[in-house]
């Protein structure tokens, strides 16, 4: 059970949600009573904002299309102890949020995800769960083995999390910059499972496979090059570095041989890919060295927040 004294945001990110939002808000007001519940129309051209208003949610707008704009207001704008992010789709099941709220506060985590089981195959497309998981075991290799389901757009958050978290997505990617955050700062986190069901019929999913899943896993691989800046410049600088050597063989061979370069050219090739290999190492080590600077700022933001206080 939820303290009483505990304040309860469930925020409700909607973009032409017409068909659906009125039964997320009545749902989510009968799991959480005393919750405020607040829905964040983005541009829609359909009645979502007056359905969510006839329906008694809270309803504010966001212009700057995309959800990770979206989400960087909410956090932004609302107070409370405790953060209840969901899509607006009627897919994410209510009822789980006490257990997810409760999860979060006996255990004293900082973000439960909700573990989608689906319960029916329209619910989940195999293009969908098939680049849910491939990202999710490049995401586990990159920064640790921590989530099942980093797409899930169904998350329970404490306010020292939702304050102290730097949002820099502007779309569909933030549920990925989500997990990276809690990964980086090794957060006390959970997965909760939950049912998942399809659209109600008239909804219409705004995901498309290929072009959201490459732009998460562009999303992995920027926010790997900037927590994980030794890694990444030391590979590109190992990989320029055996091009180079590979290249210069033949030239020392020749040389050894004959006394000759006669290719000349192919041997300032050679030096000029070891030296930009060597500048991407040594860059590597300085960015580190900034990226722990970066960290830390982030924790000590994360802990000059309270932590969750259940009386």
């Amino acid at each position: 059970m939820t303290p009483p004294s505990m304040r309860v945001a469930v925020l409700v990110p909607c973009f032409n949600e017409e068909a659906t939002v009125a039964t997320v808000v009545a749902d989510f007001r009968k799991a959480l009573p005393s919750a405020r519940i607040l829905v964040y129309d983005n541009n829609s051209s359909d009645r979502t904002a007056a359905v969510a208003r006839e329906a008694g949610a809270e309803v504010r707008s966001e212009r700057r299309q995309g959800k990770g704009h979206v989400v960087r207001r909410m956090f932004a704008d609302v107070d409370a102890d405790i953060y209840v992010l969901v899509d607006g789709d009627a897919t994410y099941d209510a009822p789980s949020a006490p257990g997810m709220i409760d999860v979060l506060v006996s255990e004293h985590l900082d973000m439960v995800v909700g573990l989608r089981v689906d319960h029916a195959e329209a619910a989940y497309r195999r293009g969908h769960r098939t680049g849910n998981w491939m990202l999710t075991s490049f995401l586990a290799q990159v920064f640790g083995q921590a989530f099942k389901d980093i797409l899930s757009g169904y998350r329970v958050f404490s306010r020292r999390f939702v304050k102290s978290f730097p949002v820099l997505s502007d779309g569909f990617e933030i549920e990925t910059e989500l997990s990276v955050h809690a990964l980086e700062l090794a957060l006390p986190v959970a997965e909760v499972e939950t049912p998942y069901y399809p659209r109600p019929e008239g909804s219409f999913s705004k995901l498309n496979t290929w072009r959201d899943g490459f732009r998460i896993l562009g999303t992995i691989l920027k926010l790997y090059r900037s927590e994980k800046p030794l890694r990444f410049f030391t590979a590109i600088g190992i990989f320029l570095a055996l091009v180079s050597i590979g290249i210069a063989i033949p030239i020392v061979v020749t040389y050894l041989e004959t006394g000759l370069v006669p290719r000349l050219p192919t041997a300032v090739l050679s030096m000029g890919l070891m030296i930009v290999a060597l500048l991407s190492a040594s860059s590597g080590l300085v960015l580190d060295t900034v990226t722990r600077g970066r960290r830390e700022m982030k924790l000590l933001a994360y802990l000059s927040q309270p932590p969750v206080n259940p009386k």
